[in-house]
């Protein structure tokens, strides 16, 4: 059985796989300054960008949810992956031969490989492509997309294929591809019942894509009466590599027009998409399947760079009939997910943008796009709607239930502008409209009841219940700690110009415990004399920091220092390194002379003149070795 994969093929796939090109993969980054880039964490909900890359070192942090490491760390943190497939599939990638070392084989999650499932679907997606342009059945697919305006490029472009009838035909050619039972049932493009049998059969399908252009699932529609399923649409259910909640079709072709553009247009379906995008809206995603929930936000959210310092657009189009109306308000309850504006563009006679554009050209779709309103102003407008204003019984009950749509608004800051834009639209005094929505605020869900007490016959808490919490570490940035965390800074980002500097430097010069831990596990690695010539230096020393269970938070730590650019502008120098080193040495002196001054105030010179002499010596040769460290720090006086 294959043993362990070789460190050197490790270290290539770090070095090939720019973490910058495979992050973007997945988060839309921005120039930080420093060469440094920046954007929305991946990993928490956040509306200012706290994570960081730094190229040069290959290395990723957030300073808010502390997550960090390597590329092949952050692809084993998005995708669930284990290390080693997280190095297969980089490797894969970028084309780095992998080697196994005799001896113990590797730990692999259980169940088929992520690389094979996405591998399935994409000889899948081949084989559906190929099938369209087939004679017989596929042509009333082919109809079909031709009475919705799109022709065989469009096909190409969006990778549209065709389902064979027979039930059994994508079944046969993933197994003649050696592909087993287990992965493509797991896959979910084969079900078994009596036989195995293909998922989808005699439809029209759409590849769906993850960001960085992965098939991992279908969109199925309905083309044929005599289709025993009635469902118009029929998509992958969820599997490994697919997860509706977080897909958007269309994503991997609108994903650089968003990033550049800062807006998103959100569709109902993959014909929009086309649409859309044939139509010059590069920036179309749709959901497959189910409403647009607070996943979807989040994955949008990432390529919007959307955050406090910079808004963008999002744009939601819904059909003008009861269902696009209940979708608006569904919208508008998560609205307070983008810190971007929010729109709604709805075409007056109702059409979705693939009818629009079928019926007026690609002109009307894009104006329908710039017509965009408020999404606030479109669902309290059809709130409104229900009501005769004309009426003083009819406005107060307008009022009343604009005022309770409001009163759910999560984001306080915005209530006001909302209670003033429904006196407005209501046509009542602004001060009426801010004490309903006061009133609907109050009548708001009771919170919830306190904690009852324990009975006074119940049994005392646990031993392990009263025990008290571990004592909290001061904070890594606290300014006391300024000198390690710069130092530690400069050993992991430039190890080069440290070199021998730091050879005096040991565990006890860093006070705060995961500094100390940093500096272990810098020890540990070779010192930055081995970084200077090692190209997976902070990778190595990340690793050496986990290993080290008594110090968990050493291996984040890690990860923050090598991406938190240094004070300095400028390439740090001789005289930079040296001066932090020596400063760091010099509080360690000043610390020793304060610990010697202590006890000897507590010898008696007379009864311990032996240890109190010895004591003395240490003092004043503490005391040259601190003047020495000052002037390598300032200079001579």
């Amino acid at each position: 059985m294959a043993g362990r994969i070789r460190d050197e093929d490790i270290a290539e796939v770090r070095e090939k796989a720019r973490i910058e090109e495979v992050v973007s993969d997945y988060v839309t980054l921005r120039n930080a300054g420093g060469g440094s880039r920046k954007g929305l964490c991946p990993f928490h909900d956040e509306k200012s960008p706290s994570f960081h890359v730094t190229p040069s070192r290959g290395f990723f942090h957030c300073f808010g949810c502390q997550e960090g490491g390597d590329v092949i760390a952050f692809l084993q943190k998005i995708d669930g992956l284990g290390f080693v497939e997280a190095v297969e599939r980089l490797a894969e990638k970028y084309d780095v031969p992998l080697r196994r070392e005799d001896g113990d084989a590797p730990q692999r999650p259980s169940g088929p490989q992520r690389g094979r499932l996405v591998e399935a679907h994409k000889v899948a997606q081949e084989f559906y492509a190929e099938q369209l342009g087939t004679p017989g059945d596929a042509l009333t697919a082919r109809q079909f997309l031709g009475s919705r305006g799109f022709d065989q490029a469009a096909a190409e472009h969006f990778g549209v294929g065709f389902a064979p009838r027979d039930g059994e035909a994508l079944h046969r050619h993933l197994r003649g591809r050696g592909f087993s039972l287990e992965e493509v049932t797991v896959a979910g493009l084969v079900a078994v019942g009596r036989s195995p049998y293909d998922k989808f059969r005699g439809r029209l399908l759409w590849p769906i894509r993850d960001a960085s252009g992965d098939t991992i699932g279908f969109g199925a529609r309905r083309i044929f009466d005599d289709d025993r399923i009635e469902a118009k649409y029929l998509n992958t259910s969820d599997t490994p590599i697919y997860k509706k909640s977080t897909v958007l079709y269309g994503l991997d072709l609108a994903r650089r027009e968003i990033a550049r553009s800062s807006q998103a247009v959100v569709v109902e379906g993959y014909t929009d998409v086309m649409a859309c995008h044939l139509a010059g809206v590069g920036t179309a995603v749709a959901t497959c399947g189910t409403a647009f929930g607070d996943d979807h936000a989040r994955v949008l959210r990432r390529f919007l760079h959307d955050h406090e310092e910079f808004r963008g657009e999002v744009i939601f189009t819904f059909d003008g009939d009861a269902a696009g109306q209940k979708a608006a308000l569904r919208a508008f309850g998560g609205d307070q997910n983008f810190v971007s504006q929010t729109y709604v563009a709805v075409e007056p006679s109702g059409k979705d943008p693939c009818d629009l554009r079928l019926a007026d050209g690609d002109a009307a779709v894009r104006e329908l796009v710039a017509r965009r309103v408020p999404l606030y102003r479109f669902v309290l407008g059809n709130v409104l709607e229900r009501y005769d204003l004309d009426r003083a019984d009819g406005r107060v009950d307008a009022l009343r239930e604009a005022a309770r749509l409001v009163s759910s608004v999560r984001d306080r800051s915005k209530v006001d502008a909302f209670a003033r834009e429904i006196a407005g639209m209501v046509g009542v005094d602004v001060e009426d409209a801010r004490a309903e929505v006061r009133r609907a605020v109050n009548r708001g869900p009771a919170p919830a009841r306190g904690r009852q007490e324990a009975p006074r016959d119940a049994a005392p808490a646990a031993p392990a219940e009263q025990a008290a919490p571990r004592r909290a570490l001061p904070p890594l940035d606290d300014p006391r700690f300024a000198i390690e965390r710069e130092t530690l800074k400069l050993v992991l980002q430039h190890p080069g110009a440290v070199g021998r500097t730091a050879a005096d430097v040991g565990p006890d010069d860093f006070t705060h415990p995961t500094y100390r831990a940093v500096w272990e596990a810098v020890a540990a690695s070779g010192g930055p004399a081995q970084g200077a010539v090692d190209p997976a230096w902070v990778s190595r020393v990340s690793q050496a920091a986990a290993a080290a269970a008594s110090t968990p938070e050493s291996a984040g730590a890690v990860s923050a220092l090598a991406v938190e650019p240094l004070r300095t502008l400028r390439e740090p120098d001789a005289t930079y390194v040296s001066t932090h080193v020596h400063r760091l040495l010099e509080l360690t002196a000043q610390r020793r002379i304060a610990d010697v001054k202590s006890r000897l105030q507590r010898t008696n010179p007379v009864e311990q003149a032996a240890d109190y002499n010895r004591m003395f010596g240490e003092l004043v040769a503490l005391e040259q070795h601190r003047r020495t460290l000052r002037e390598q720090v300032v200079g001579p006086a």
